[in-house]
């Protein structure tokens, strides 16, 4: 990682975080077992509603279908604060950034860890809602592709972001981060259409990409098909947020590296 070529670099980044998934059962487990919970329980909750409802209402594809795209989001996003974590709590981060390791490279290999392990996730929910409830959206066919795009270009910047809080506030406010899905949630209307929400919830609502996704489905799932300005407005903030998020975490790196914190830092310092 001393030298070579920014790929050589960023692919420095990957595999160290497969290496540390290797050599730990621990950290392999949580990529799927939480996914894999979430799928049967609410797979269970969508069978029971389908039996009690005397309209006709299919509500796996509704409820269940939306839990299987939230969970996608929330993996990416942990995917890259996760991997970032891993350089905090095992006080490695000066060590990476002694090297020629520059920002981008360094965030760019953070994305990669975060796309192999949210496939994996993704993988692990597909299978589980196929053949235990009957759910493939392989059904609806490539119009779903760009839906995943946009959630996963969101959940790519909120783990920026998230690592960027970190670097600044120190290892105790990673517990500022891990919540930022549940409470994202009820504005990004997963399971609700946005106009159940009121007024001051739906303004909150229109700055978040999750939100055009989740009413997109929906209407793919309603036979309306795809909502074509709704998804590109959703597509163009989720790429603005990453760069944002992008020039946020150099901006605190470099704050770090100015005052020294950077030199500081352990799993003992508050930031």
């Amino acid at each position: 990682m001393s030298s070579g070529s920014p790929l050589r670099r960023t692919a420095a980044i990957v595999l160290r975080q497969f290496y540390l998934l290797r050599g730990s059962p621990v950290r392999i487990l949580p990529l799927f077992v939480w996914v894999a919970i979430d799928i049967v329980l609410w797979g269970f909750i969508t069978r029971y509603l389908n039996s009690l409802s005397s309209s006709g209402m299919n509500f796996v594809p509704v409820l269940l279908g939306a839990v299987l795209l939230w969970d996608f989001f929330v993996r990416v996003m942990q995917g890259v604060t996760t991997a970032f974590f891993e350089d905090v709590w095992s006080r490695s981060l000066l060590n990476v950034f002694a090297t020629p390791m520059r920002i981008p490279e360094y965030l760019a290999g953070l994305v990669l860890s975060s796309i192999g392990t949210s496939a994996v996730g993704l993988c692990v929910m597909q299978v589980l809602a196929v053949t235990a409830f009957g759910l493939s959206f392989f059904s609806f066919g490539a119009a779903l592709a760009p839906f995943l795009i946009v959630l996963f270009l969101f959940g790519i910047a909120l783990g920026i972001f998230g690592s960027a809080i970190v670097m600044r506030f120190g290892p105790s406010a990673e517990w500022l981060v891990w919540p930022i899905p549940a409470i994202l949630s009820p504005f990004a209307a997963v399971f609700y259409p946005l106009s159940t929400l009121p007024a001051w919830m739906q303004t909150i609502s229109r700055v978040l990409p999750p939100a055009y996704v989740f009413e997109g489905v929906r209407a793919i799932v309603a036979g309306r098909g795809v909502q074509a300005g709704n998804l590109a407005a959703g597509a163009a903030m989720a790429a603005l947020y990453i760069l944002l998020a992008g020039a946020f975490f150099t901006r605190i790196y470099r704050q770090a590296v100015r005052t020294g914190l950077i030199a500081r830092y352990s799993a003992e310092s508050p930031g």
